[in-house]
């Protein structure tokens, strides 16, 4: 099994994943780059060196590909499971607000290292764009309680703990997720980078506790400010906390440290599963997995 996420491609480089259409041959192709506000079926493919639409996928995290989508502001995140057909064609729901949007496409092509493509696509309607929640330590989803303990250090793999809790009690009961305990996906504000993400441990591995801590190691290409979206599961329902961060220090030789994440004194924020979600830490409650 790969543990790895957000960024699926060179876990050892600082060098993020999603800034780019194309890579190494491979394409997502979007339908329609125009959407509409509102829930939806997006179909798109991953177009292969040969000029075809790729249909050989090797699982990461239980599945053959994660479509996650991103309003530019943040505002609005979502991560899905679309289905695939016998031509290459993916399926998937997305319920977008109005406004700019990234979508990012993480799969591993047979035969070839894992990657994270990225592709815009604009929601027409009035749009508002939404200022960064400050960085926090603590979030909520739902009744839940989720608090961050590490530093995002640029250039170098970073140790980020989450402690789960509920109405003042650790959750030491954590129903395993794509094949970790928690999925984390971390975001470079202004550009949306998508950083090189692994959980530590596994279910099952007779080490990893099932919480109330979820360790994940990241590595931030450059300082800035990030946002995080811890995913977890409990009682059958997948919650969605989310963080912002501020990466600081040394980068120690990472080719893009010395620039940072452009364009952020404060701009932008999230979603959970299927829905885009409250501003700051606060996460709507979830939804039950299928």
């Amino acid at each position: 099994m790969n543990n790895h996420h957000g960024g699926h491609s060179n876990h050892g480089s600082t060098q993020p994943g999603g800034l780019l259409v194309s890579e190494h041959g491979y394409t997502l192709e979007l339908d329609s780059t125009i959407l509409a506000s509102r829930r939806q079926t997006v179909t798109f493919r991953v177009i292969g060196p040969d000029g075809r639409a790729l249909t050989g996928f090797s699982p990461t995290h239980e599945k053959e590909l994660h479509l996650i989508a991103v309003r530019r502001d943040t505002a609005g995140f979502q991560h899905v499971h679309p289905v695939m057909d016998e031509t290459g064609t993916w399926r998937g729901d997305l319920d977008l607000t109005p406004g700019d949007w990234r979508i990012f496409a993480d799969f591993h092509p047979s035969g070839h290292g894992p990657m994270t493509l990225g592709i815009d696509a604009s929601v027409a309607g009035h749009y508002e764009p939404q200022p960064l929640p400050e960085p926090v330590r603590t979030a909520q989803a739902g009744q839940y309680t989720v608090s961050l303990d590490g530093e995002l250090i640029p250039g170098e793999p970073s140790e980020l703990t989450f402690s789960v809790s509920r109405n003042g009690e650790p959750v030491a009961d954590l129903q395993p997720y794509l094949a970790a305990y928690g999925h984390l996906v971390a975001l470079r504000v202004g550009d949306l980078a998508y950083l090189h993400v692994h959980p530590v441990g596994e279910p099952g591995d007779g080490i990893t506790a099932p919480g109330p801590e979820i360790l994940f190691v990241a590595t931030a290409p450059s300082a800035g400010l990030y946002r995080l979206h811890l995913d977890f599961q409990s009682e059958g329902v997948v919650r969605t906390a989310q963080f912002t961060v501020q990466a600081t220090g040394p980068a120690h030789g990472s080719s893009e440290a010395s620039r940072a994440a452009p364009g952020h004194d404060d701009a932008g924020s999230h979603h959970p599963h299927h829905r885009s979600s409250g501003r700051g830490g606060n996460a709507p409650e979830g939804k039950s997995t299928r």
